[in-house]
């Protein structure tokens, strides 16, 4: 396999590396409160243990995270098994290979643990101009939640190749994750991340992509399970007429913790993007989170753009926190627009179907099927779809018992 031509890995990250804990010390120092402003580093010691109080920890409960902020020794809390499309799997890649590194920046101190603790990276690889029928499904199983596991996974669809690659992600264990994702011009690449991890599981992971010209990515955070599970993916459209579409949908239980900080940016000319996460909270201490940040850059003219973060809240205990940022730096765009609400049943849609005959607690499981089946039909695959109804008819019933 001949990997496409890019600069050296070194010159990647030439500037790409500021000290936290150097601009904490300076007198003159202001909080980062831009995602785009926020520094880089592959070192863990450069950014330290979080302390709850920074800008991007302030919602996550940190000391549970706590054996994902070194590197881990033996790395083999996880196993990965491919059930179909192992074809694709290409050489592994260590930090100096490329196209490792080619997108990906470690902005927090478990993207820097999984970087240095994963010394072979999986690269899945989509051939020039080939279409992927079938879904490629990676399976990554937890092996006991005492066991610690570092990855850095490199998809990459080449030119004009179309393809959907599915992580699921199983069983327990401490896993700190990063995934770089490459869409070549002209491709066509949806990536499904996951989680139905068991209740002891703690996962965080940082997802990472660049979209080239005429190139479409669709990306979906899927989260069912775990116990602190934090998905955060960050999309630049850096190609001319570049696409986004970012897709999340979470079901928090009592006592989980379901985070997704979001940041897209725009920053080829005509690009078009769309985020769209939706959540179900019940049981005491069920916890979601979501950030979302939009940049249309100064070069991203004739952008169309618009975020949103929906959240149904089934019982008493639990909580949503939902943030959308926008920063406009041209006024030469066809739009963009954020929004966000949180809130209980909408009692005139219970009123309505029991009007007409059906029971209330029929009427609240319509609902909610209703509320969350939005993002589940615009993943595209039937036999994952199914299932994902059949997971929120189980949790329904859960609410009803």
């Amino acid at each position: 396999m001949t990997a496409p031509t890019t600069a050296p890995v070194e010159a990647q990250h030439d500037n790409a590396h500021v000290d936290p804990a150097a601009q904490v010390a300076d007198a003159g120092f202001v909080p980062v409160q831009t995602r785009s402003e926020r520094p880089h580093s592959f070192e863990p010691a450069d950014f330290g243990s979080p302390s709850g109080r920074e800008v991007n920890w302030k919602h996550t409960p940190v000391a549970k995270l706590a054996p994902l902020f070194a590197v881990s020794e033996a790395n083999d809390g996880v196993s990965y098994t491919f059930t179909s499309g192992e074809q694709y799997l290409a050489a592994p890649l260590t930090a100096a290979d490329a196209p490792r590194g080619e997108v990906f920046l470690a902005e927090d101190v478990t993207a820097a643990v999984a970087w240095q603790g994963a010394k072979d990276a999986l690269h899945i690889r989509i051939p020039r101009e080939e279409e992927v029928a079938e879904p490629i499904l990676l399976e990554i199983a937890g092996l006991g939640a005492d066991r610690r596991a570092d990855a850095h996974i490199v998809i990459e669809a080449l030119e004009h190749s179309s393809a959907t690659v599915v992580l699921r992600h199983t069983g327990a264990a401490q896993y700190a994750q990063n995934v770089e994702i490459i869409a070549r011009d002209g491709s066509t690449l949806s990536v499904v991340s996951l989680q139905q991890w068991q209740d002891e599981a703690i996962h965080t992971a940082a997802h990472q992509a660049r979209v080239g010209a005429d190139a479409t990515l669709k990306h979906f955070v899927v989260s069912f399970g775990g116990g602190i599970v934090r998905v955060n993916p960050n999309v630049e459209l850096a190609g001319n007429g570049a696409e986004g579409y970012l897709y999340g949908l979470s079901y928090a239980d009592a006592g989980q913790h379901l985070e997704s900080q979001v940041y897209l940016h725009h920053k080829g000319a005509h690009t078009k993007g769309d985020v769209l996460y939706k959540g179900a909270l019940q049981g005491e201490g069920a916890h979601s989170v979501w950030i979302g940040d939009v940049l249309i850059g100064k070069d991203a003219t004739g952008t169309d753009s618009y975020e949103a973060n929906r959240n149904l809240v089934l019982t008493e205990g639990a909580r949503a926190d939902s943030i959308p940022n926008l920063e406009i730096e041209t006024g030469d765009i066809l739009g963009a627009g954020h929004a966000s609400a949180t809130g209980r049943f909408d009692d005139e849609q219970l009123f309505y179907l029991q009007a007409r005959g059906i029971t209330e607690e029929e009427a609240r499981r319509l609902v909610v099927l209703g509320f969350l089946t939005d993002i589940v039909q615009r993943l595209g695959i039937p036999a994952l779809e199914g299932e994902l109804l059949a997971a929120i008819e189980t949790e329904l019933a859960e609410v009803s018992a």
